[in-house]
């Protein structure tokens, strides 16, 4: 440090009091500016209290006077998404157990970074079974459940799935067949509003696949107003492989799309038809354009370019409804 600074501070005079300026005061102007704020209204003077013009209540159980019995709440259920505590199952070996006992299993969590000769068993468990499984943070785990899960959560489907044999052996011979296919709708109310539509316009099944589709949740349900546990529903491992053994069937694919060519009031859908909804944001994909046979399109007349997929689906639905009630 430099020498000179330090020989000057040290010949520094002390700091006195004199000729040093007072600081103005302001409790003059605090004051000034209290008494200036604007002000509420005084309030009107309490009167004493008198008897007669408050009488006290006497004390009356609940359930033997006017007011009833009590009533009982239930809990109100935090996290529509969250699955409710018996459809979980939870730990290394109920799981597996679950899955050894073909239990309709929705999803299932695994702990990220998990491992141990269980957790290999279950995973090779699940690749055979071809149930698909989730890695996620340990957090994720203990909010869906406070029980020792040991790093593996399964949600169990609160529908029963059907085979695709089941659903075309399930249709009257006296009815045209009607199917709506899901190819990634991942929305859960879409998903719930769609298989209300399907259920309503007399659909005969519904078929969605394994992977990047909306789980069939209580909220799902509660979307579709119960109709996903009166319509058949089917997981496909492969919609392009689906889609072949129905057109194989004799059925025809129509694909809901606003590229087509066709107006929907144009395409014949008195014959077995499938209809095929597509994403949210991307629509139906490319693979599973190329197997449709038809490709129609909702006369857009506003300068909103598309609809909701549920919105869609529902005037595809009961178009086909029209057309075939016209004809009897």
């Amino acid at each position: 440090m430099d020498n000179d600074f330090l020989k000057d501070k040290r010949e520094r005079k002390p700091r006195t009091t004199e000729n040093v300026v007072a600081e103005p005061a302001y409790t003059e102007t605090r004051e000034l500016n209290w008494e200036e704020r604007p002000r509420a209204p005084k309030r009107a003077p309490r009167g004493e209290f008198s008897a007669e013009r408050a009488p006290r209540r006497e004390f009356t159980p609940r359930g033997e006077g006017e007011r009833g019995p009590r009533k009982e709440f239930a809990p109100r259920e935090r996290g529509g998404s969250q699955p409710k505590d018996d459809n979980i199952v939870f730990g290394l070996r109920p799981v597996i157990e679950a899955i050894e006992t073909e239990k309709q299993i929705e999803k299932i969590y695994v702990r990220k970074g998990a491992e141990g000769g269980l957790m290999a068993d279950l995973k090779d468990l699940c690749y055979r079974s071809r149930i698909r499984y989730q890695e996620v943070p340990v957090e994720k785990l203990n909010r869906l459940t406070r029980g020792n899960h040991q790093g593996v959560v399964a949600v169990i489907a609160p529908i029963e799935y059907v085979g695709l044999e089941d659903i075309l052996d399930r249709i009257p011979e006296d009815e045209k067949p009607l199917i709506v296919v899901f190819d990634e709708v991942t929305d859960v109310r879409n998903f719930g509003a769609i298989a209300r539509s399907a259920e309503c316009a007399g659909a005969h099944g519904l078929i969605t696949p394994l992977k990047n589709s909306a789980p069939v949740n209580g909220e799902a349900i509660r979307s579709s107003a119960g109709a996903l546990t009166r319509i058949p529903v089917h997981r496909a491992g492969s919609i392009r492989n689906t889609l072949k053994t129905l057109a194989q069937a004799g059925m025809q694919i129509v694909a809901a799309t606003e590229k087509a060519d066709t107006i929907l009031f144009d395409a014949d859908l008195t014959k077995p038809t499938v209809i095929v909804m597509g994403n949210e944001e991307t629509g139906i994909s490319k693979e599973v354009l190329k197997l449709c046979d038809c490709k129609a399109a909702i006369p857009m007349v506003g300068r909103i370019e598309s609809l909701n997929v549920s919105a869609a689906a529902a005037i595809m639905l009961f178009e086909t409804v029209r057309q075939r009630y016209c004809q009897q």
